[in-house]
């Protein structure tokens, strides 16, 4: 464990358990949901094997993770703890306050279709409300996530099966930028691949 700051602040306490670096991604990975060290691995691009062993102990020892069975009876996966889940709103938080340091573009930054399962959520979440149920498949680098939109809110997660009334296709940056409303998409649909319904991604973006 790192470290504490030493301050009777919730802010540096908070920190004592999450601040140190790749913390709150082991966070963003485990909110997408459970997943086998493996995963974690593959899904953190850059971070050492043994860096990675060595922040799955501290959150444990903090209460932020558990170990449970896998689901398919072989091994176990990491979990977030009920607290940990509740990292949820702050790592939102942080997500739309970035929308300034997104603009540019990837450049040569790496990027994974499954974050937007984390993304999504926290630009869309109050700001669009649909006013017709749709449910629309987004792929980038040919990862496909699930938007469901209705009138109580953005529901995002793993393709679960069920039929899409659209998919599109579209660069990281793009989907990020419609989905934090800082680019139109009247002014980009010639640049969206969309194969289905279009007003359906209509409603998704609110737009």
């Amino acid at each position: 464990m790192s470290r504490s700051y030493g301050q009777y602040c919730g802010l540096a306490r908070a920190l004592d358990v999450v601040g140190d670096r790749w913390n709150l991604l082991v966070v963003r990975q485990l909110l997408i949901g459970p997943a086998r060290y493996r995963e974690l691995l593959d899904g953190l691009p850059g971070v050492a094997t043994n860096l990675l062993a060595d922040r799955l102990r501290d959150l444990e020892h903090a209460g932020v993770v558990e170990r449970r069975p896998a689901a398919e009876g072989n091994g176990i996966v990491y979990a977030l703890t009920p607290w940990g889940a509740g990292l949820r709103e702050p790592v939102e938080g942080l997500v739309r306050w970035s929308a300034p340091l997104m603009v540019r573009g990837p450049g040569n930054d790496r990027f994974r279709g499954e974050w937007l399962v984390v993304a999504l959520p926290a630009l869309l979440g109050g700001r669009v409300t649909a006013r017709r149920q749709a449910t629309v498949g987004i792929a980038v680098d040919d990862q496909l996530v699930q938007v469901r939109a209705t009138r109580s809110g953005v529901e995002v997660g793993r393709h679960d099966g069920r039929a899409l009334d659209a998919v599109v296709r579209a660069g990281a940056a793009l989907v990020l930028g419609l989905a934090a409303g800082v680019l139109a998409f009247d002014e980009t649909e010639a640049a969206l691949d969309i194969e289905g319904d279009e007003a359906a991604v209509r409603a998704v973006f609110g737009a």
